[in-house]
């Protein structure tokens, strides 16, 4: 499979940005995926995670915020977060019409799809899907960062390190708890917030990519589809 099709798409008062599909021939899914806050949709992690959930059935369509693509330290405001990864879902609608959407993404980007989530944007989403979602800022803990979790209207899997700096566990599993059945904690021991794991834990990081991809997959294949 190659690297996948180059795309760009426009950002209502933001200009244009890039995106990439992968599409594989047996895709079930296409899961929109933003990146971190420090690094763009071309980051190793993402490249690989991409190839990963291609190899499972789930497509994505990679996304740049517009101060990624732009070449800016800052991150953009939330409001244009949350107008570029509504506009993401709608171009990868328009990419691949017959697969069903789930949303999230890295850290930054996973945060950001729930808030446009939260706002009643991403129509059409299933579900969203964060890789280590960051609930504080490194070492800080507090939940301020969740409060808005409760209005999410889809799905949420939350896939979560346990030396994860940006996520105190012991106060993420009592939030998934309180939004209930719509959210689904996956644990990955001893990964921290990049999912790099220790020796102890038996696993490579290649082996934590592959279950982030299949977990991934089989949430996705367990949602209900309306018919």
């Amino acid at each position: 499979m190659g690297e996948g099709e180059r795309l760009r798409f426009a950002v209502e008062g933001a200009g244009e940005v890039s995106a990439i599909l992968v599409r594989p021939a047996e895709a079930r899914w296409l899961l929109v995926l933003a990146h971190g806050a420090g690094a763009g949709m071309t980051h190793p992690f993402l490249e690989r995670l991409a190839r990963e959930l291609a190899s499972v059935g789930v497509g994505t369509f990679r996304y740049q915020f517009p101060y990624m693509e732009e070449r800016r330290r800052v991150p953009d405001a939330p409001s244009v977060a949350a107008a570029t990864v509504d506009s993401a879902v709608r171009a990868a609608a328009k990419a691949a019409p017959s697969l069903p959407l789930l949303a999230g993404g890295k850290s930054f980007g996973g945060r950001m799809s729930s808030q446009a989530a939260s706002q009643g944007l991403l129509a059409g989403v299933r579900g969203l899907v964060f890789f280590g979602f960051p609930l504080h800022p490194p070492n800080r803990p507090g939940t301020k960062r969740a409060e808005h979790l409760a209005k999410v209207p889809m799905p949420m899997l939350f896939l979560q390190g346990t030396r994860d700096t940006l996520a105190d566990l012991k106060l993420l599993r009592p939030i998934c708890a309180e939004i209930g059945p719509r959210a689904t904690l996956h644990i990955m021991e001893t990964a921290d917030h990049s999912f790099h794991v220790l020796k102890s834990s038996g696993k490579t990081d290649a082996e934590v990519l592959r279950e982030l991809a299949t977990t991934t997959a089989s949430w996705a294949d367990n949602l209900k589809i309306p018919a």
